[in-house]
């Protein structure tokens, strides 16, 4: 299983911010390409980044710091927030960005991302966020009609390389990942998961590294290795194990 931490983006800074709120973030640091490389000491080989200004936006703001995180990370960066077109995920690809998460695209314009799952193989993850069930689009803004088994659902066999599904009621609030739900979600679907929101501690790493055999790839923690209730190289030894 793969722990991927989490740097979140805004106004070019390390953010987490309270169940997706742009108005409740707390600042982690000013320089992004400093924490990966913390990360990347602790052993981290995958990185997950979110740019939260590109996600309203609709279009990349924090390209810089993307750029920055992408030269100096040694390992694999998986980047989302705001990608909604071809050109889109062509420059993030060409600048050397591993995996390309689409969440509001996915659900608003499904046949582009199938067009890009099947042109960049394994290099397309769909995000399912929910709020109760149903699918937040447009940085977590917007709250639809779909379900997350059924936007799940529509990606199968499509080349989609995962699914990244988060409790949005959870994110940020380190009150335990709904992990039911993620396991639910990954025995429902023919895709791996990705477990992200609420991550508390080593307990939550442990009990999804022994639901890996039921299709959860990994999981994406960030509030708690920034207020240091999470070791991340206890955890990465965890899910090496598992």
């Amino acid at each position: 299983m793969i722990v991927f931490p989490a740097i979140d983006l805004k106004e070019g800074q390390v953010v987490r911010l309270a169940e997706g709120d742009m108005d409740r973030a707390t600042v982690y640091g000013d320089d992004p390409a400093a924490q990966a490389m913390l990360f990347a000491e602790a052993g981290a080989q995958h990185l997950h980044v979110v740019d939260l200004d590109g996600a309203f936006a609709g279009e990349s703001r924090n390209r810089g710091a993307v750029e920055q995180i992408v030269e100096q990370f040694p390992g694999h960066v998986q980047l989302g927030g705001g990608i909604r077109n071809r050109e889109a995920v062509e420059g993030w690809f060409d600048l050397g960005v591993a995996r390309i998460v689409i969440g509001t695209a996915a659900l608003k314009d499904p046949e582009f991302v199938k067009d890009m799952a099947r042109e960049f193989e394994g290099g397309i993850v769909v995000a399912v966020d929910a709020r109760d069930g149903m699918v937040a689009t447009e940085g977590w803004a917007e709250v639809s009609n779909v379900s997350i088994v059924d936007m799940a659902r529509r990606f199968e066999d499509a080349g989609v390389a995962s699914l990244l599904f988060t409790d949005i009621g959870r994110d940020g609030l380190l009150k335990g990942c709904n992990i039911d739900a993620t396991v639910e979600l990954a025995q429902r679907t023919d895709l791996p998961v990705i477990a992200s929101g609420g991550v508390k501690g080593l307990d939550d790493i442990h009990i999804l590294s022994m639901q890996a055999s039921q299709g959860i790839e990994g999981v994406i923690t960030g509030r708690a290795l920034y207020d240091g209730r999470l070791d991340l190289a206890a955890a990465l030894a965890m899910a090496a194990r598992a």
